[in-house]
């Protein structure tokens, strides 16, 4: 490989197959999630890596070492994969929550942190229970969970992926009334 010391080739071999594994991944998440462009270009780079390790391989086939580093560069590179996609939440989640007699202090938390929920009683094994829903984008997921914890640690919740949602409910904080008199008033005056 480009008069490379022979040594170096398992090294190659092994972040490359790093780089393409993790791209897979990623692209496989992206179709999941809906995400067409951003596969395509994803799967592109994944198999351009991928040939160029297959060729280095298939031009050493003598040392045994390469494929241990081409299947070594697989494991990690699906570890490392799963990371960055969660590390980068990509997507809409559906989050349900089921609490048995928190659920106004619940609903007033996530307003006021901007989540807009949709409530619906329920019923549950031996109690009634309150199920609120939320769909937001997931890098909001965990910060949501922890509100839920706050205020009812016996809450049950749970977070699903959402392929298509028509809109999800990511709100700031509702901004407090403006005083308009006073707003009109200055724009006169300009």
């Amino acid at each position: 490989m480009l008069g490379l010391p022979e040594i170096t080739i398992p090294f190659i071999i092994f972040f490359a197959r790093i780089a393409d594994v993790s791209l897979g991944t990623l692209r496989i998440t992206m179709v999941s999630r809906g995400y067409k462009i951003q596969s395509a270009l994803l799967g592109f780079f994944e198999v351009l890596i991928w040939v160029i390790v297959v060729a280095q391989i298939l031009s050493n086939l003598d040392s045994w070492i390469n494929y241990v580093a081409y299947a070594a560069g697989f494991s990690a590179g699906t570890f490392i994969g799963l990371y960055i996609e969660d590390t980068l939440k990509v997507g809409t989640s559906l989050v349900r929550i089921i609490t048995l007699d928190k659920s106004n202090a619940i609903i007033e938390k996530l307003n006021q942190a901007g989540v807009a929920i949709t409530s619906v009683d329920g019923k549950g094994g031996f109690n009634d229970v309150k199920i609120i829903f939320t769909v937001l984008k997931r890098k909001r997921v965990n910060h949501v969970f922890e509100l839920v914890k706050e205020i009812d640690p016996n809450a049950f919740f749970s977070a699903e992926d959402v392929k298509y949602s028509n809109k999800h409910h990511d709100h700031s904080p509702v901004p407090k009334k403006r005083n308009v008199n006073r707003l009109l008033s200055l724009r006169k005056s300009i």
